[in-house]
């Protein structure tokens, strides 16, 4: 067969098909997966990093990049053609496996969502002067309307896209001020002097680990675009999605770069501040607030979405599902509220869940690699050999990257 069973067979609620086009529902799903990247974690990581490695930082990049499309075209591909969520083809593949899928992405996502509604917060602080905590509870009401307003999947997918047009707007700006080392960069992205797994671990597991390698493919998947003839806005929507977020990657470290070349420390406890800081002074500080806020929020709003949708085994999806599913966002995010509010975000927990996040990333990437040759699930599909074994070889390498790095920490 060439198709997987229609909507109605599959029990998938007709959100948006009948009113979006399939590349509009493609590139809001893009948005999605690269501003789920895109938040306080993935700021941090990208200025400690080259505040540490300087620009050997840049390989690390290129090697995120190339596992970054690998990655998602395997999963935005096999997702399409089962017409199923991860978790579903976990189960499929070994009854249960699905579950210990779903806890593991669920609670990682629970402490990123921690950090990236204490970003937020952070950002209104540095706007106005509230404090952190309160601009924690302020964010999260505005995550919260969000997905309470009518139309709320399209009102999320302007939003992001929103937001993301914001945060390259920012980095734009600040680089155009700035003098920047693009040859350094160029050479040591290529030939590097130093390798350190750590850094490639935590920031392809920011990028593509945990929860954010699934809020593209299952957003997808609830604008209705299921089977092999929607394959090609999959991969439209895959590598929009991972230009968005390399290209923010890579405008970020080299305004990172162009402050450590001149000798300027970072500050370890926001070392995305310092570089804004030294670049526009003052007004640098105030676009720093509002890149991160809005890096905040988009990133809150993708992390709440795609880990519910992990935790959602529902059959029958009528208007009753669509209730309880909505419940379960506004309570994913305000349970991460209160958990800042009241304990904080300390600074090293971005990092280190980025970190998490990497050794996940095998883990769900073999699940879904063995679930496309799985004529259960996929059919007659033949998933392309290039990315069967390049998806493999992903597995491999941040496996034992990240046993590497366990070993590095004792």
């Amino acid at each position: 067969m060439a198709d997987k069973p229609n909507k109605a067979d599959l029990n998938i609620p007709d959100l948006e098909q009948p009113t979006h086009s399939p590349r509009s529902i493609a590139m809001g799903a893009a948005f999605l997966m690269a501003m789920s990247a895109v938040g306080p974690g993935f700021l941090t990581q990208t200025a400690t990093f080259t505040g540490q490695l300087g620009a050997d930082f840049g390989f690390a990049i290129l090697l995120c990049i190339i596992f970054d499309i690998i990655v998602q075209m395997n999963v935005w591909r096999i997702i399409v053609v089962s017409g199923q969520k991860a978790q579903e083809l976990a189960n499929d593949i070994l009854p249960g496996l699905g579950y210990v899928l779903s806890f593991l992405v669920a609670v990682g996502g629970l402490f990123f969502n921690i950090g990236n509604i204490g970003g937020a917060g952070l950002g209104l602080n540095v706007l106005f002067g509230i404090s952190p905590q309160n601009g924690a509870l302020i964010a999260g009401i505005l995550a919260i309307l969000i997905f309470v307003v009518k139309n709320a999947l399209t009102v999320m997918d302007r939003t992001v896209q929103i937001l993301a047009v914001i945060v390259l707007g920012i980095l734009i700006y600040v680089l155009f001020i700035m003098k920047i080392p693009y040859g350094t960069a160029i050479q040591h992205t290529f030939v590097p002097s130093k390798v350190d797994f750590y850094s490639i671990v935590t920031i392809v597991g920011g990028t593509v680990g945990g929860y954010i390698s699934f809020s593209g493919g299952h957003r997808i998947l609830e604008g209705g675009l299921i089977g092999e003839k929607n394959i090609k806005y999959a991969n439209e929507g895959a590598l929009t999605g991972i230009g968005i977020a390399s290209l923010v990657r890579i405008l970020l470290f080299l305004a990172c770069l162009a402050v450590v070349t001149t000798g300027v420390k970072l500050a370890a406890s926001n070392p995305a501040a310092t570089v804004f800081k030294t670049a526009a002074g003052s007004f640098g500080y105030k676009f720093f607030g509002i890149l991160l806020f809005a890096a905040a929020i988009s990133s809150v709003i993708g992390c709440a979405f795609t880990s519910v949708s992990f935790l959602d085994y529902a059959v029958n999806k009528g208007s009753s599902y669509e209730r309880i599913h909505q419940a379960m966002i506004v309570g994913f995010i305000v349970v991460s509220t209160i958990i800042f509010y009241f304990i904080g975000s300390p600074a090293q927990v971005l990092v280190f869940v980025g970190a998490a996040n990497g050794f996940i990333l095998p883990i769900s990437l073999a699940i879904l690699l063995i679930a496309s040759h799985h004529k259960k699930i996929v059919g007659d599909y033949h998933h392309p050999n290039w990315l069967f074994y390049s998806g493999w070889l992903v597995v491999l390498f941040m496996a034992f990257a990240s046993i590497k790095t366990v070993i590095g920490l004792f």
